[in-house]
């Protein structure tokens, strides 16, 4: 036969049931004030905030210790020796030399000079003589103008010169002809030293031909002009 609790008993048991109901269902109502998300395993996570400003620069830093000196490479090849020429810019060097009315009427020696300084000793000269020349005779007759250099005339390549030639005079006016036309003698000379050079135009005979009546410079301009040039 099923034996019956003390008033007292039962009063006791109803008051522990009262205590610990409440709490329970506390915990389930907290248990119910948020969900987790599957994907973080906390809270779901909220919106953005917006974007913070960049922060003032930082002071610098204190300077780093040196880092250890490094080893010496590996030797290189031999380099090519390449000689290289540096010369200092061309720059013109000319002279001219005029005479009005010349005038001169010798058949042998120097006419005119002009005095020119050359800069270099690889260069070449070119020389221009221009002015009135004239040759007459009874007869056949030639005369030769050329040029020379401190005495010389030009050895590199060939001499500098013009020639005129008179086959005859004019019998039927019993008088030679006496033509003055301006004429001119020019080329280039190579191998004359650097330094002060004397150029000079000279008259004299062809080879194996009689020498006439020369006139050179009559009534016009001539003139000398000298140019050092690069070869």
């Amino acid at each position: 036969m099923q034996r019956m609790m003390s008033p007292l008993t039962q009063r006791l048991l109803l008051l522990l049931v009262c205590l610990t109901f409440p709490v329970f269902g506390v915990e389930k109502v907290r248990s119910r004030g948020y969900r987790k998300d599957p994907d973080y395993g906390s809270c779901m996570q909220g919106p953005a905030g917006t974007p913070g400003r960049d922060g003032n620069p930082g002071a610098n830093g204190i300077p780093g210790t040196p880092g250890i000196p490094g080893r010496d490479g590996l030797k290189g090849d031999k380099g090519e020796c390449i000689n290289e020429l540096f010369e200092e810019p061309w720059r013109p060097n000319y002279k001219q030399c005029a005479w009005n009315s010349l005038n001169y009427g010798i058949d042998l020696g120097k006419i005119a000079d002009c005095t020119f300084t050359k800069l270099r000793s690889d260069s070449a000269l070119r020389v221009l003589f221009s002015g009135s020349l004239r040759l007459k005779c009874k007869n056949a007759c030639c005369q030769r103008w050329y040029f020379t250099f401190n005495g010389a005339e030009c050895a590199a390549p060939l001499p500098i010169e013009s020639i005129i030639y008179l086959d005859q005079g004019s019998p039927e006016l019993n008088s030679t002809i006496n033509i003055h036309r301006t004429s001119s003698v020019e080329g280039l000379c190579e191998g004359v030293k650097a330094g002060l050079v004397d150029v000079a135009v000279w008259v004299g005979t062809c080879a194996d031909y009689p020498r006439g009546d020369a006139s050179t410079g009559w009534n016009s301009v001539s003139r000398i002009i000298i140019e050092e040039l690069p070869k």
